[in-house]
């Protein structure tokens, strides 16, 4: 049935994201990247202890945004919180985008950017990894030569996993000094590479971090907007008045606070990652080295089977087959030890 009113044409033109189905509760989730840790114990106790008069006010952000400026070695007018990743993006587009503008991807990433940027009615330039996975350098700098609006960069990148070096990025941005370029660091974390103390030089560089992974505060949707004083401002702007619940401000705060649990979480990734790494090495299946938290790997013409035999067994993993046109790509999150040993059981019975 169509709508009484017409749509925006670029709503019309949009193919629809299709979000997790629901169920995933009670299940090893290894699909979304997600930390089957949990958070820390800290955070939870913050949220128990909310009072009730707390929980009925409009929250009050600045003295969590100073503490976490302080943790992220920023000042906090550099630092603007947002409601998850998404937000973030969805921000970045309403703040600098006109209809007909040009975006420039590299293709698979973060369906995200591409969502926000058509719903804004913007041209899409898609650049592609080849087949072994590698970054188009070459070609990217070309386009970047033609002055598109924005450039959206995963770094590491969802989902190859695989991530670019300082000396690569130096080289993005001398030749984009005439587009916002942002590059997300969710899985920053697993990584270690960071170019957020470049935005005080670069008045075009925008870093986005997330809390949904390491700290495992995926649930309360917080995600991190750091840039030039210049640009934050008008990212505030732009921005709705009270977008961070007061859970996830006193999550954030407890969670910046309790910095051995960070290392302990990093440290069994750390473990989980050389397990499956090696697990899959002796089954003989080919993957993809990764800089973050999740693994890509070639189940050929079997993979969509393996996911639905899993799914029965309770391990969720994730057929990301459609991002490379063919069958076979399967991206599976690092767990615990002992849940990178659970699903490297399963894939041998099943192989």
């Amino acid at each position: 049935m169509k709508p009484p009113i017409p749509l925006r044409k670029a709503v019309a033109r949009m193919r629809p994201y299709r979000p997790p189905l629901e169920g995933r509760d009670g299940k090893l989730r290894l699909d979304f990247n997600e930390n089957t840790i949990g958070c820390s114990p800290n955070a939870r106790e913050a949220i128990r202890k909310l009072a009730s008069a707390t929980v009925s006010m409009y929250p009050e952000q600045e003295s969590v945004r100073r503490d976490l400026a302080t943790f992220f070695d920023v000042h906090r007018d550099e630092l603007l919180l947002t409601n998850g990743t998404d937000e973030a993006l969805h921000l970045i587009v309403d703040t600098f985008l006109e209809r007909d503008d040009a975006v420039l991807l590299v293709e698979p990433t973060f369906a995200m950017y591409r969502f926000y940027s058509e719903l804004a009615g913007a041209h899409i330039e898609a650049l592609r990894y080849d087949a072994a996975m590698r970054f188009p350098v070459k070609a990217l700098l070309a386009a970047l030569r033609k002055k598109p609006r924005i450039f959206f960069l995963a770094n590491p990148n969802n989902p190859t996993g695989s991530v670019l070096r300082p000396v690569e990025l130096r080289r993005i941005l001398k030749v984009a000094t005439r587009t916002l370029v942002v590059v997300d660091e969710a899985y920053f974390e697993f990584s270690g590479i960071t170019i957020l103390p470049w935005i005080r030089r670069h008045n075009n560089l925008v870093v986005t971090r997330t809390f949904s992974k390491a700290a495992g505060l995926a649930g309360l949707r917080l995600g991190c907007i750091f840039a030039n004083r210049s640009i934050v401002e008008y990212f505030r702007k732009a921005q709705s008045p009270y977008p961070v619940s007061v859970a996830a401000l006193v999550a954030a705060r407890a969670t910046v606070h309790d910095r051995s649990f960070l290392r302990r979480t990093l440290g069994e990734f750390r473990r989980s990652r050389k397990e499956l790494e090696h697990g899959l090495t002796k089954l003989g299946i080919p993957f993809f080295p990764s800089a973050a938290n999740f693994v890509l790997l070639f189940l050929g013409a079997r993979a969509k089977e393996v996911v639905a035999s899993l799914a029965r067994q309770g391990t969720l993993i994730r057929d990301r087959s459609s991002d490379f046109g063919g069958a076979g790509y399967v991206r599976i999150t690092f767990g615990t030890l002992a849940q990178t040993r659970r699903v490297l059981r399963q894939l041998e019975e099943l192989l």
